[in-house]
């Protein structure tokens, strides 16, 4: 007969489940009574009616605080809403050219490219060679050091030009 895999609990240890002889005890004032015996920092904390939570288990010995548990998992939920909230996800938008694109089209192009690096996103600027198109790479090199120096206030170069079979790729990232 296997035995059913016990399944790990999310967050600290608390109170019984602290497995520990000695532990630094933190109070909920937040004053240090140092080492203390396990038992005697879970009476300290039944008198106080909270918590005894595992805050530091990686130190020797681990670091036990005396508080309200379900408290501390809301303060801690919304601290990770609000850490995810900040976090902008960058994400690469690509503009496709050709060897022999129009002023008009480029200009056009080029209003879009900075848009995305006004919200913050990475712009990969591609450059297909369709035919006979292939036979003359520096015409598409010449653009794409057009576009890298038309960029150069507002973007860095992340990828130099390079060929990817018939397409020229260049990554740009706002500074």
């Amino acid at each position: 007969m296997k035995s059913v895999a016990v399944p790990q609990k999310e967050g600290p240890k608390v109170n019984k489940e602290i497995r520990a002889r000695e532990v630094r005890l933190i109070d909920s004032e937040g004053k240090n009574h140092g080492v203390v015996p396990f038992l005697q920092a879970l009476e300290l904390a039944d008198a106080a009616a909270l918590d005894l939570v595992e805050i530091d288990p990686n130190s020797e010995p681990p670091v036990c605080k005396i508080l309200n548990y379900g408290r501390f998992r809301f303060t801690e939920q919304k601290r990770a809403a609000e850490a995810r909230k900040k976090q902008k996800i960058v994400e690469v938008k690509e503009i496709k050219l050709r060897p022999g694109i129009d002023d008009h089209d480029y200009e056009t192009k080029m209003k879009a490219a900075r848009r995305f690096f006004e919200e913050g996103d990475k712009v990969k600027v591609t450059l297909r060679f369709r035919g006979r198109e292939i036979a003359h790479q520096d015409i598409g090199y010449r653009l794409m050091t057009r576009v890298k120096a038309e960029t150069a206030t507002i973007a860095k170069v992340e990828l130099e030009p390079s060929m990817e079979g018939r397409q020229m790729i260049m990554v740009l990232s706002p500074r």
